[in-house]
């Protein structure tokens, strides 16, 4: 495994971060196919094995069951120097909004109950789920730097958001000394590259950590022609990100299929490969022991140039899918 700074900070994190979405009970929340806490611990402790140090969970994730999990099994299976670990807060609901719940008691509440949940007196990163229009964007940063101020949390991340909105957000924060956003989660992959418009070539000018999540597209880089799983037949949300495209898409996986049979290598492999020479750490889920052996051997896999090239150059344009396309009509409290 390698390790390499998380943007400024000096949190060390491993170059493939493990997303827990897929931890959490199945009955608590949105996701029909999520693993249960025994099935969860086996992969946490793999991953611990081999070498990553970088989890990422979210309140939001199966009603608090994720952080649940994901907590008690990092505690029992490593010291808290060994591991980095990243929660995330969503936008304020409607009745706190009537209740006059600033945002920053928001951020309070919340990340009081996901240190609960985790077990933990401390997150070493605190992500911004997604962009609040109905909290003020300075509310949000006092209350996020208060968060830092007072020991529980280390630094702060933003998911799910425009270049200018972190441009708006960091600028503000440097000008009334306040703590400023070290990483971007956003939708990349090889089959959604949007974010290489505006957002990656100003998170390399100010030095920015991307870890970008769906890094495997829900399982369509990851998977052959014919192959299913549960998630892929029960989760309608990633249809939703991705049927609209299946077809331009398809051509990519066809040569991802292809650079692996060459290589001799997974599909997991070749587009986490090419992804890692875009970005600090992708989140990659995992809901099987493979899928950590297979995100943890895509690190030394290294493409040429002429395949890098090869992968990239049937892509066209897609329009802005799942979180992304909410984002300037979202209500309050509607997170997905």
């Amino acid at each position: 495994m390698e390790y390499t700074n998380l943007g400024k900070s000096d949190l060390k994190v491993s170059r493939i971060c493990m997303g827990c979405m897929g931890f959490g009970s199945a009955a608590a929340g949105q996701h029909s196919w999520t693993l249960g806490e025994e099935e969860s611990r086996q992969i946490i402790k793999h991953g611990l094995d081999m070498g990553i140090n970088f989890y990422d969970t979210a309140i939001a994730y199966q009603n608090g069951t994720s952080e649940q999990f994901v907590g008690k099994a990092l505690r029992e299976f490593a010291s808290r120097d060994d591991y980095v670990i990243a929660t995330k807060f969503t936008p304020r609901t409607q009745d706190e909004i009537d209740n006059n719940i600033s945002g920053q008691k928001h951020i309070e509440n919340y990340l009081n109950q996901s240190l609960i949940n985790l077990g933990l007196d401390y997150v070493d990163l605190y992500i911004y789920h997604m962009w609040d229009y109905n909290t003020p964007m300075e509310e949000v940063m006092e209350g996020l730097h208060n968060a830092v101020k007072s020991g529980k949390a280390r630094y702060i991340g933003i998911s799910n958001c425009f270049a200018w909105q972190i441009a708006k957000a960091n600028y503000y924060a440097r000008m009334n000394g306040l703590t400023e956003f070290i990483s971007i989660q956003g939708h990349y992959n090889l089959i959604a590259r949007e974010e290489e418009r505006e957002m990656a070539p100003f998170c390399a000018s100010e030095d920015i950590a991307m870890t970008p999540y769906s890094a495997l597209a829900s399982g369509r880089l990851s998977r052959h022609s014919g192959e299913t799983s549960k998630r892929l037949e029960e989760d309608a949300y990633a249809r939703f990100k991705y049927d609209a495209t299946a077809e331009a898409d398809g051509k990519i996986i066809r040569r991802v299929e292809e650079l692996a049979k060459k290589h001799s290598v997974s599909m997991t492999e070749i587009s986490l490969a090419w992804l890692l020479t875009k970005v600090t750490s992708p989140v990659v889920g995992a809901t099987k022991l493979s899928h950590v052996d297979g995100a943890v051997k895509a690190v030394d896999l290294k493409l040429t140039a002429e395949e890098i090239n090869y992968l990239e150059e049937l892509y066209v344009p897609h329009a802005l899918a799942g979180v992304m396309a909410q984002n300037g009509k979202q209500k309050a409290g509607n997170v997905i």
